[in-house]
Order: structure tokens, then C-alpha cells, then sequence
């Protein structure tokens, strides 16, 4: 079983993308176990906090280190990905020389009312997720359109073609997850 860390990108307690989130883990299920990364408890990045870390970015350091993968389940907000992301990678990214993204696969998925399904802030994130050395798993992307009902109050996907794409999607990522995970233990054995 694989451990993936998941950095949700809405704080709403009725986040669309939150229920989508809990679909997928437990379409997921075993092959993926999802650790559901407290993003909202770190504060704004901010270096000079480093000379005394709060226990909320340390212990968020040990969780991505531990992890096998990310995915990264977001809304769009105003054409980009939302800036809990963005603060959750930089904490992640330092102190220099000790990131804990590198060399990680990640797979970013979200959904939204509207008919652009997230496409244009995973996008944007896209652009600049291997600056952190993370793998950016390409296809296939999901950029789903929330109907009323297509999640059901089990976390269940109601719509079969909808569910099936998700399976299809979520056994893609386990592979890309493999795959990688394999190539940088590999590297890590080189290294010592």
C-alpha cells in the first residue's frame, strides 16, 4: 500500500472538492492509503520562522517525507489555484537544502460548478510544480463538473461513466506511483 499525501485546496466545510477527495480514497482503496494534510493550521510563510518552527510546519514536513505520492484536490478560484496551496508549498520547499517534495509524483484532480472543471488553475499550478522537484503525473487529467447528486452522502460516485474514469485514473496514478518511487530509490541507494 502506497501513502498519499493529500493537500486539499478549500478550507469550506461543504468543499465540493473535499467530497470528491473522500470518493476517491475509497475508490482508491487498498492499493492507496490517503493522509489528509492539515494545510489550514500553517501559517503564512514567513523565513523568519524558521529559527523556532511551529509544531503545525514541522509536523507537516513529516508527513510529505513519509508519503509515497501527493495529490493535490482543489477548486479553482479566480482562473488559478487557491493560495492554501501555494503557502503549503513553500513550507514544504524549505528550509534550503531540505524540502520534502523531491522527487515526489504528484496528480492534481478538482471540481467545480462551473464548466471549466478546474482546467485553468491546475494549469497555472502545473507551471510551476516542478520547480519544487515534484513528477507531475500528465494524463490523465480531471477536471470534473459538479452536479447535485454525483457524490452521494457514502462518498459514493453515483454516475457509472464518471466512476469508472475516476478507477481508471486512480489505477494510472498507482502506477506512476511505482514507477517513480522505484526510480528514486534507486537514486537513493546510489547516493550512499
Amino acid at each position: 500500500m502506497k501513502i498519499v499525501a493529500v493537500l486539499l485546496g478549500s478550507l469550506s466545510r461543504k468543499s465540493i472538492n473535499a467530497s470528491l477527495a473522500k470518493a476517491l480514497e475509497k475508490l482508491a482503496a487498498p492499493a492507496l492509503a490517503f493522509d489528509y494534510l492539515d494545510i489550514a493550521s500553517l501559517p503564512h510563510y514567513n523565513n523568519d520562522l524558521w529559527d523556532n518552527p511551529p509544531e503545525a510546519v514541522t509536523r507537516f514536513k513529516a508527513q510529505v517525507s513519509a508519503a509515497d505520492a501527493v495529490l493535490i484536490v482543489m477548486p479553482e478560484i479566480n482562473r488559478s489555484f487557491p493560495a492554501v496551496i501555494k503557502n503549503a508549498l513553500d513550507w514544504g520547499s524549505r528550509p534550503w537544502g531540505q524540502s520534502s517534495w523531491l522527487g515526489k509524483p504528484v496528480s492534481l484532480v478538482g471540481m467545480t460548478p462551473g464548466t471549466s472543471g478546474t482546467a485553468p488553475g491546475q494549469g497555472h499550478l502545473r507551471t510551476i510544480l516542478p520547480l519544487f522537484d515534484l513528477i507531475v503525473m500528465g494524463q490523465p487529467e480531471v477536471y470534473l463538473n459538479f452536479k447535485p447528486g454525483l457524490i452521494d452522502d457514502h462518498f459514493e460516485i453515483t454516475d457509472d461513466t464518471t466512476r469508472g474514469f475516476l478507477e481508471g485514473y486512480l489505477a494510472k496514478f498507482a502506477a506512476f506511483i511505482d514507477h517513480h518511487g522505484a526510480r528514486d530509490l534507486a537514486i537513493a541507494a546510489a547516493a550512499e
